[in-house]
């Protein structure tokens, strides 16, 4: 059917007209016509359409809902990490925060973005030539799930982007949320449905967005606000994040009313009292404020570390409080040994969840908290943080109360409970590899993706495996065979032949993946990396002694002990030589033989500071630390050497007041001259 003229220009201007109404309405706050002639605009729209087939767009205002069920959410991988942020609840470590950015950046004052931290559900949006195309979970921050379908009946989020000076290709993220209202007025209709409530307005969003239908999200009143942009294509994007809100607005897209410039910590601090006083008043869930540098080219040279930005913290609102009761108070075994009391309670409603257990961290805290068991205490769960008892109730202790006895035998295994930590305050299993429950998660941990990796060997398949004695250590578990894992419940012959494939792909993998999935204590993702880097090979990290590891930067005294002493226990070689036998390999690089002690800047510590001209600050630390040099971030008397580069900051001040000795850029050269560094 042939469209005429008058038809085509008509839905044009309804759905520019439409487009323009969300905008003013979600993202201006300011809309200018009533509902009911919004509805009758609509409603033109979609008849034009229904008329005339061939008018409707895929970013057309009919189109927010419409599409089938899906049977499952396809993956999506983020092009550019979605990071997690570092938390903050005091604020001190604001403070801290605020002074290891100007340290890094040689500021006096550092300019940031305050806004409000919504509680909802992380996601991206992408746009090709101002359409959406897709929408996505955060998931873990490297793959998410397409919820394109679901986040197209969102009304806050518009199908094209407004204006025409926008990116070719743009990915914008945000926070779905529920509005209080809009939460009670759901929750009502699952009542009266006979449904399931919701416990929160997060769980309503998150389970919202999640829904295979799009016609049952279309039902539920998301909205969106949008905080950052991931990859952007043939665009010069704003220079600040201040300004950056300001264009996601311009090109109709929702950010956070009440965001704000703020200059130093104070502001920050300011800000963020004035909006606990607030909270209440706002018609949406928050849990905290989010304090951003405002430079994003700051941001790009601060970088993250692990998987959280250095120029983001979240700081969080004081936690939810009730009081309960406690039953028992009973201990458990980590995966690295660690013994952690733990407080069985009376089940309580608190921050969202029930409760029903309650760190209490280890011997040291139940004698400060002087709790019992059978006392009313106060408990506090912080978001997703594991709640713990803040104080106990004395008033209300009964005569019948019990002092806790911290056993001095692994209630799991019988092995002697050692302490160490100041005034041997941390207490750890002395059974290693032989107690079931450090075997088990050691395990687990081992198994994990950031691991090996294993796919498939999921914690109910290790339970099995260890309480059926078919699996004691890491090793053993490269020397199991289909028939096997067959025999185990719930796993079906063809299950069991993909996990034995599992296992043989998980044989090649990375020295730092390995480092990490030995369970070494205090040793991260992000530790085993430098480790593999620096040392090039698994011999050499087990050789290092704890001087050379104090070496490398953020490894302190009680990391780099805890990797020596773990490398110093002959049961521990023995399953890595077992893992090695059975087929575990991965790419190793040669290092140096030459004794650290004997290389020319052994022992001396050694401060950057100001900008290079011939190198980056990064490869001058990487030039320094060959010659055996310990670089470090701030000047004391301990610094041996400042090395000035153009505009120096505070540092060089520093240096001067302590008569430090300085080199300018060309003595630094000649240094490295001198010793043949390249």
């Amino acid at each position: 059917m042939t469209v005429p003229a008058r038809a085509r220009q008509r839905a044009a201007d309804l759905r520019e007209q439409i487009n323009q109404h969300n905008y003013r309405y979600y993202v201006l706050d300011d809309p200018v016509i009533s509902d009911a002639e919004y509805d009758r605009l609509l409603r033109e729209l979609q008849e034009l359409e229904s008329k005339y087939p061939a008018l409707i767009t895929a970013d057309s205002p009919t189109q927010r809902v419409g599409a089938q069920p899906l049977s499952s959410f396809a993956e999506v991988k983020h092009k550019v990490p979605m990071l997690s942020l570092s938390n903050a609840f005091d604020e001190n470590e604001v403070i801290a925060f605020d002074r290891r950015i100007r340290e890094r950046a040689e500021l006096g004052v550092v300019e940031y973005v305050a806004e409000p931290k919504m509680d909802g559900l992380a996601v991206s949006l992408s746009y090709e030539h101002g359409v959406l195309v897709r929408g996505a979970t955060r998931g873990d921050g490297t793959t998410g799930e397409d919820v394109t379908q679901n986040i197209k009946t969102i009304r806050s989020i518009p199908l094209r982007l407004l204006g025409n000076r926008h990116p070719r290709s743009i990915e914008v993220r945000g926070e779905v949320f529920m509005t209080h209202t809009g939460f009670l007025a759901l929750n009502e209709r699952q009542r009266n449905a006979g449904l399931k409530e919701f416990v929160n307005p997060r769980n309503a969003a998150a389970g919202s967005l999640r829904q295979l239908d799009p016609k049952l999200t279309a039902e539920r009143p998301l909205q969106m606000f949008c905080y950052a942009a991931g990859e952007v294509e043939n665009a010069r994007m704003p220079e600040t994040q201040h300004e950056l809100l300001r264009q996601l607005r311009a090109w109709g897209l929702a950010a956070s009313p009440l965001a704000a410039l703020v200059k130093g910590v104070d502001q920050c601090l300011a800000y963020y009292r004035d909006l606990v006083e607030s909270r209440k008043s706002l018609s949406y869930p928050i849990d905290g404020v989010v304090y951003k540098v405002n430079s994003l080219r700051l941001q790009r040279t601060l970088g993250a570390v692990s998987r959280a930005p250095r120029w983001a913290l979240a700081h969080k609102f004081p936690a939810e409080e009730e009081t309960t009761i406690v039953n028992a108070i009973e201990v458990q075994v980590g995966r690295t040994g660690a013994i952690t009391p733990v407080a069985r309670l009376e089940p309580v409603f608190v921050g969202g969840v029930t409760v029903s257990n309650a760190t209490l961290h280890n011997r040291a805290e139940i004698e400060r908290l002087d709790v019992k068991i059978g006392d009313t205490v106060v408990v506090r769960r912080a978001g997703d943080v594991i709640p713990e008892i803040v104080k106990v109730v004395k008033s209300r202790r009964p005569r019948t109360a019990k002092r806790f006895r911290f056993p001095d035998r692994c209630p799991v295994c019988r092995s002697e409970i050692v302490y160490e930590g100041g005034e041997g305050i941390i207490a750890r299993c002395s059974g290693g590899l032989y107690c079931s429950a450090q075997r088990k998660e050691m395990l687990k941990h081992f198994a994990s993706r950031r691991a090996m990796d294993i796919d498939g060997l999921g914690d109910k398949i290790i339970d099995q495996l260890v309480e059926a004695g078919m699996v004691e250590d890491a090793g053993d578990l490269y020397a199991l065979t289909a028939a096997q894992l067959a025999s185990l419940d719930r796993l079906a012959e063809k299950s069991a032949r993909n996990l034995i494939n599992a296992l043989e792909r998980s044989k090649w993998t990375t020295l730092s993946r390995f480092l990490f999935a030995l369970g070494i204590s205090q040793v991260g993702e992000t530790t085993a990396r430098q480790l593999a880097h620096h040392y090039g090979s698994l011999r050499a990290v087990m050789d290092a002694t704890e001087d050379e590891l104090q070496s490398l930067t953020d490894i302190g005294p009680i990391v780099a002990a805890n990797i020596h002493m773990f490398f110093r226990q002959p049961h521990n070689e023995q399953v890595i030589d077992k893992l090695r036998q059975r087929g575990v390999v991965w790419p190793e690089t040669k290092q140096s033989k030459q004794d650290p002690s004997s290389l020319p800047l052994s022992g001396k510590t050694m401060v950057l500071t100001g900008t290079l001209s011939a190198m980056t600050r990064d490869e001058a630390k990487t030039k320094l630390q060959r010659l055996g040099a310990k670089v470090t971030g701030s000047v004391s008397r301990k610094t041996d050497y400042v090395i000035v580069g153009a505009d120096p900051g505070s540092k060089a001040s520093k240096a001067e007041q302590l008569g430090i000795e300085m080199l300018d850029e060309a003595q630094f050269i000649q240094l490295l001259a001198e010793h043949r560094v390249k």
